[in-house]
């Protein structure tokens, strides 16, 4: 049972907390380290191709949860950041193939021309191609100071996250759902666990394997996620009904084009911002035995049902 001067503890952290400040150093540092990573080489088209999608910007959510929860866990930005690059390369291909034609066929990616766009279709499948096998790569070069057995359980675990068990299948499920009208919502979750919430899961959860979590540490983490990961995704069902293409960065209105199923499609609108709300909070739930040292990921769920792209 939490005491009254446990609750104010908790509030106090949570107030003290600027997710603002902390979300703009921790920016920096992927920014930085993305930068690095990928330097110009043979054939330059092709390098060129990868960075132009890799440093386009963006939020850089996953590989922020990923030093977050390293550091929740006892490790180190050092020892967890090669991971969290190529989280953030895993999330780029997913972006450059999901805009391709045959894909949602879109002509802008955080405010910018996509890939296929300006490289042509052919050298952005190539790209995608190359910063997927490059994150495997990175990972098993560049982190350094973590014993091997954990560097190997999360490249395995990378890679489960992308294939058919993970986002691949997400997105197979995906376009066969679109203009279907019977879709339900434990499909359209299925979809959505897959192609959103796997790789932000393994993004909390790789951080914690680097550090050494214990499996308890684990499982609460990984609920957290999937909670998360729900709710994210839930936030830009209602985000391309209500956002401007200016907000989103990217073409708004795009699922009731392709007639997909949306949870606001399915609970409508009240609902899903209540839901959303709901799985923010049990997220949430999960991190009270860390205390003041999960101020990040709590203002992280909280962010999440709040943003406006």
């Amino acid at each position: 049972m939490v005491t009254t001067e446990e609750k104010l503890v908790e509030e106090k952290v949570t107030t003290d907390f600027d997710l603002t400040v902390y979300l703009k150093e921790r920016q920096q540092i992927v920014e930085k380290a993305l930068e690095k990573s990928l330097p110009i080489a043979e054939p330059e088209k092709i390098y060129h191709a990868m960075r132009y999608s890799l440093l386009a910007g963006g939020k850089r959510l996953r590989p922020i949860l990923c030093l977050a929860s390293c550091q929740l866990t006892g490790g180190t930005l050092e020892m967890a950041l090669p991971t969290a690059c190529a989280l953030e390369m895993i999330h780029t291909m997913s972006l450059i193939h999901d805009d391709l034609p045959a894909m949602d066929n879109d002509d802008y990616r955080r405010g910018k021309l996509t890939n296929h766009k300006v490289y042509g279709e052919n050298i952005a499948i190539l790209a995608g191609d190359g910063l997927l096998a490059y994150a495997f790569e990175y990972v098993g070069t560049e982190t350094k100071n973590v014993p091997a057995q954990r560097v190997l359980e999360v490249i395995t675990r990378l890679g489960r996250t992308v294939g058919a068990t993970g986002l691949v299948g997400g997105q197979v499920l995906d376009l066969e759902s679109e203009g279907k009208t019977d879709i339900t919502t434990t499909t359209l979750t299925e979809i959505h666990t897959r192609k959103t919430g796997a790789l932000l899961e393994s993004s909390v959860v790789c951080g914690a394997i680097l550090a050494g979590a214990s499996s308890e540490d684990l499982q609460r983490l990984s609920i957290y996620a999937q909670n998360i990961g729900l709710a994210f995704q839930i936030v830009d069902d209602i985000l391309d009904i209500t956002a401007t293409k200016e907000e989103l960065g990217k073409t708004a209105g795009k699922d009731l084009q392709a007639e997909k199923a949306t949870y606001p499609k399915l609970w409508g609108m009240e609902a899903s911002i209540a839901q959303a709300r709901q799985l923010s909070d049990n997220a949430i739930s999960q991190l009270s035995i860390y205390g003041e040292k999960a101020a990040p990921l709590r203002a992280i769920a909280s962010y999440i049902i709040n943003r406006k792209n």
